[in-house]
């Protein structure tokens, strides 16, 4: 008999195990792990503490993972009144570097500012673009992550050996007014594909700081 047709069966038949109760008992299949035969009945406890065990790694993992995005929230916060405490935009950027560099671990951070800028400012944030650049951060929807650097970006981290990866965050309120760079000499640290949500916020994080010490119009 086709081992499909026996298994429609059962399945139409749950009381089949009820009227021969016995036979669970007079069954033997093999083991998943040893080989050797076990009573049906002990082999859907080894089903099912297989099972327990995979949910139970799956909760640890989702435990594990609220844990991190906790830890991350309160960090994002902690940058958040640190920057907004902030006087002019020369202790602005300070903040946002040492946040960077010392709650996320990112070893190298640069960013330009452009549009109507402070006038006797002397800040290289604030030194000119080209308008490739400025063009490419405005056509971004959400941050680049990969290995590409646009134009001129790569020269933003004069005196840094080769760096491998990066992470490029437009920054806009009404229009957008600037990029910042987070650079990492780890391949694997920035990559394609990966989630932004956090990128995201930081983005929107830093452009809110220093947009109110920008020129308006």
């Amino acid at each position: 008999m086709d081992a499909k047709v026996v298994a429609d069966y059962l399945q139409q038949n749950p009381g089949f195990f009820a009227e021969y109760a016995d036979l669970l008992a007079e069954i033997y299949v093999p083991h998943p792990h040893d080989g050797h035969a076990i009573p049906i009945a002990e082999r859907q406890i080894v089903t099912l503490r297989e099972k327990n065990g995979t949910l139970e790694a799956k909760l640890r993992e989702l435990i594990a993972f609220g844990s991190e995005n906790d830890a991350i929230s309160e960090k994002v916060h902690r940058s958040t009144l640190a920057l907004f405490s902030a006087t002019d935009l020369e202790t602005t950027l300070g903040v946002l570097y040492h946040s960077l560099k010392e709650d996320f671990q990112v070893p190298h951070v640069a960013l330009r500012l452009w549009g109507r800028v402070p006038e006797q400012s002397y800040l290289p944030e604030l030194a000119a673009t080209s308008q490739e650049l400025r063009d490419y951060a405005s056509a971004l929807g959400a941050p680049y992550c990969g290995t590409n650097t646009p134009f001129e970006s790569r020269e933003w981290f004069e005196g840094v050996p080769a760096l491998a990866s990066f992470a490029f965050l437009p920054l806009r309120t009404h229009q957008t007014f600037g990029l910042l760079a987070l650079g990492s000499d780890d391949a694997a640290r920035v990559y394609a594909g990966m989630g932004t949500m956090y990128l995201t916020r930081l983005a929107e994080l830093a452009s809110v700081a220093t947009s109110r010490f920008l020129p308006q119009g």
